[in-house]
Formats: C-alpha cells, sequence, structure tokens
C-alpha cells in the first residue's frame, strides 16, 4: 500500500516582507508540481504554517529547499506522519492570507492569526495546525 508523508511546519518571514508573498507562492506551485507535493499554506502577520504532502523523498527535498529560502526564518516542524491519503490534493499549492475578517469569523483561532503561528503554543494543542489547515482549504473548493 502506497503511504505518504505529511509534514506541517512553521516559519516567520523575514523582515515581514509581504512583497516577497506572491514570488514564494509562484516558486511554491511551480516546485511543488514539479515534485507531486501537495499542501497548503496559510499566512498570517509575518508567520507561515504550511503543511508539505508527497512521497517521503520528495517532501525531505521540497522543506530542505524551504530551510535554505533566505525569506524564512525560524523554521520548526510541528508534525511529520505517514498518511494513507493526501488530503491536500487538489492544489500544488492552496493558499490563504489570513486577516481581520478571519479573526472575526474562526474566534476559536483568532490567537493564532493576531500572535502568529508560534511553535510551542501549537504544540500545546495538538491537533489543531492541522484543523486550521483543512479548514481553509474547504473554503478554497
Amino acid at each position: 500500500m502506497t503511504t505518504f508523508s505529511q509534514l506541517i511546519y512553521v516559519s516567520d518571514l523575514v523582515d515581514k516582507n509581504e512583497s516577497e508573498l506572491a514570488r514564494i507562492l509562484e516558486s511554491a506551485v511551480r516546485h511543488n508540481g514539479e515534485n507531486s507535493i501537495t499542501g497548503m499554506l496559510l499566512y498570517s502577520d509575518g508567520n507561515f504554517l504550511q503543511v508539505l504532502e508527497g512521497t517521503h523523498d520528495s517532501v525531505h527535498e521540497t522543506y530542505e529547499r524551504i530551510c535554505r529560502d533566505p525569506r524564512h526564518a525560524n523554521i520548526m516542524v510541528l508534525t511529520e506522519v505517514e498518511v494513507p491519503e493526501r488530503q491536500f490534493a487538489e492544489w500544488s499549492m492552496g493558499y490563504r492570507h489570513l486577516g481581520a475578517d478571519d479573526v472575526a469569523k474562526f474566534p476559536k483561532y483568532a490567537p493564532f492569526f493576531r500572535l502568529g503561528f508560534n511553535a510551542s503554543r501549537l504544540n500545546a494543542r495538538p491537533g489543531v495546525a492541522l484543523e486550521m489547515l483543512e479548514l481553509f482549504s474547504k473554503g478554497m473548493t
């Protein structure tokens, strides 16, 4: 049976330079398509929360490329698991820029939107990172 690696990580956008977001997303879509990676990227106030899915080697190559990207800092893996099927198969990289409207609509997650996707806060609530990624991926279809 084929399984896929699913890796969820957080990182900071260096200098909160949002002019880089379009280039980061374009690069992710291109590289992920070439490497059969699927996933979802959430951005809020200088922080990223992302899930990558694919073969073990492809996911790790992609993650290592992200770690070398000078636009990312404070990168930390939250979880890595093997899954029987992709949960974000629709996109080479789904994307959502979270803002004030999302804070109002989803108060349960508002602290993460306002204070950033802090690894220790997310790890204190197991599963919340995947919940947010799934929630916003469904809103895209």
